[in-house]
């Protein structure tokens, strides 16, 4: 169970990542794109909470930044 979790957290976490990247480069601007972009952050934070659970902290946060910037740069 351990792998498979931690396998869908790092899909959801891209998900989201996705989300915020195209939200970034996308039509809508001010308080609606900080609202969007604001909520795929709060998911990313409960994504991380799961995934310290399952590997610890600091394996949690690296793989947070790792993503993070893989994907937004």
């Amino acid at each position: 169970m351990g792998q498979s979790e931690v396998a869908r957290l790092r899909r959801q976490i891209e998900d989201e990542y996705q989300a915020m990247k195209l939200g970034l480069s996308g039509f809508s601007w001010g308080t609606a794109k900080h609202d969007f972009i604001q909520a795929r952050m709060r998911r990313v934070d409960l994504y991380h909470e799961q995934l310290a659970r399952q590997v610890g902290e600091k394996e949690a946060t690296s793989t947070i930044y790792d993503l993070y910037t893989q994907i937004i740069g």
